[in-house]
């Protein structure tokens, strides 16, 4: 299991300058980031992340309501192995009829995506938790829908925010679930009032022990009120800090 930043996270910092973000992220320590709507930077990002020493193993990208071709290709040439849809709004998981539309549509794009090598997943929010259908939540039952070859991203914050605890949830949804994002903070749905990792409600190390089958933990803020470089650098501090003592312990 390795960490990977989120690059929405430094979405403002991006859009003033994407070259100079990148390196800041690689001087940091991070050596995987997890871009997101890349299609349109690809070739700019795709020379930053060259010249940093940096790969992305998986993206974001809203497959479900843009060029699938487009995606795929950004993605091949950024050597994106994994391209997971981030967002889907409440109103898609309120029902099961709505849901299995949902996962018809994903499970065709991971057809589309293996076309170019590439393996398709989905991302969720508080909304898929908050829901119930037939007695589990919205995001178990849409798990059960999908194809093998498709995986989960749990937003482990979000997953907490709607009501489940993490921990458990990820336990339940075993081997599906390949990468999380790793955020902290109270546990509500103010983005600015997110912590670094270890610094909030979240129990971070528990959690990513939990996700027996992780291959990816990736770092995020929605939002943040400090300075979000230094956030970033908390919580991969934490994390390698931790992952130190572990292996110590271990030994």
């Amino acid at each position: 299991m390795s960490y990977s930043l989120q690059l929405y996270t430094l979405r403002n910092a991006i859009s003033e300058d994407l070259t100079g973000t990148i390196k800041k992220v690689a001087e940091i320590g991070f050596n995987q980031v997890e871009p997101y709507n890349f299609v349109a930077t690809a070739r700019e990002l795709g020379a930053a992340l060259k010249e940093n020493g940096l790969t992305a193993p998986s993206g974001h990208a809203p497959l479900m309501s843009q060029d699938q071709d487009e995606i795929f290709a950004a993605a091949k040439e950024l050597g994106i192995g994994t391209v997971i849809d981030p967002f889907l709004p409440a109103e898609h998981w309120e029902n099961d009829e709505d849901i299995q539309a949902t996962a018809a549509k994903l499970n065709a794009a991971a057809k589309k995506g293996a076309e170019y090598g590439i393996r398709v997943g989905y991302h969720n929010h508080a909304w898929e938790l908050e829901s119930m259908i037939e007695g589990r939540t919205a995001l178990e039952y849409f798990e059960s829908l999908l194809n093998p070859d498709l995986v989960l991203e749990v937003d482990t914050y979000w997953a907490a925010v709607g009501g489940q605890d993490p921990v458990e949830l990820l336990g339940r949804l075993g081997d599906r679930v390949r990468f999380i994002h790793i955020k902290d903070g109270p546990l509500n749905k103010d983005n600015k009032a997110q912590q670094p990792a270890g610094q909030g409600k979240v129990p971070v190390l528990d959690v990513i022990a939990a996700a027996k089958s992780l291959e990816v933990g990736v770092v995020e803020f929605d939002d943040y009120e400090g300075n979000i470089f230094e956030g970033i650098a908390q919580s991969l501090a934490f994390l390698t800090n931790s992952s130190t003592a572990a292996e110590g312990a271990i030994v």
